[in-house]
């Protein structure tokens, strides 16, 4: 969607620059007046390759960047899911372990309790 506007905007530009070219004088014209023409048209063609150019740039680099922040956002989620699965192993051997040692202690105390 971005390429797509990004490129109708340096469509914009493109015929912008090119609309706004002088016209050709109404006085008939020598040969040497015409070469300041040929350069400016020149130099507009350039600007709007630049433009261009630049426009194709920004889109990489929004590219890139969206690239980026969607596999930050994979990776966060991936993380965050390795860390509930992690919390949750260790809930779970410390729930056994105070199982064991619950157990253990009351085989103590049951061992303890007759003796007396």
């Amino acid at each position: 969607m971005k390429k797509a506007i990004v490129t109708l905007i340096a469509g914009l530009f493109a015929t912008a620059a090119f609309a706004q070219t002088p016209a050709a004088p109404a006085v008939h014209a020598t040969a040497a007046a015409s070469v300041p023409a040929k350069v400016e048209a020149a130099h507009t063609k350039a600007v709007v390759k630049a433009d261009a150019k630049e426009a194709q740039a920004v889109v990489k680099a929004d590219a890139k960047e969206a690239k980026a922040v969607v596999a930050a956002k994979t990776d966060v989620a991936s993380a965050k899911a390795e860390a509930s699965t992690t919390k949750a192993k260790a809930h779970h051997k410390a729930k056994k372990t105070k199982a064991k040692a619950d157990e253990k202690l009351a085989s103590a105390t049951a061992e303890a309790a007759p003796a007396k």
